[in-house]
């Protein structure tokens, strides 16, 4: 049972050290595609962390970003993560439909307060957002 315990550390410590090294790889990306696509997952994991928290929020769009939050935790994918470009293909897949269904169900002030990362980025995912602009976001 320790032999079990301590292999099962050394790889949570290992799959630990590989996420660290990502997310600093993914720091020095320059601007562009690359790098807004290494930022998605990251900004749309907050984001549903933030509406599940919002009381404007219905039940249903709370639901769909949980789903959408929980498949991203999943170790469970359609495509291996280990698979360079496409690995994380599927979880963007997912978090995209589930926050154009929530786009539908959240006023888009509530949306776009909830996105920490780039703007353009979300309002390209809901759709038309030039009234967005003249609201003062």
């Amino acid at each position: 049972m320790r032999d079990w315990l301590t292999g099962l550390g050394i790889l949570v410590a290992l799959l630990a050290a590989s996420w660290a090294l990502l997310i600093l790889l993914a720091r020095r990306l320059p601007p562009g595609i690359l790098r807004d696509l290494a930022a998605f997952i990251p900004d749309c994991v907050t984001t549903v962390r933030r509406l599940r928290k919002d009381p404007r929020v219905p039940r249903r769009a709370k639901v769909a970003v949980l789903i959408a939050g929980l498949w991203v935790a999943s170790p469970v994918d359609l495509i291996p993560e280990f698979l360079p470009v496409i690995g994380p293909l599927d979880d963007i897949v997912v978090v995209a439909l589930a926050l154009r269904y929530a786009g539908r169900q959240v006023p888009r002030e509530v949306l776009m307060a909830a996105w920490p990362g780039e703007p353009r980025l979300i309002e390209r995912l809901l759709g038309d957002s030039s009234h967005l602009s003249r609201q003062g976001r």
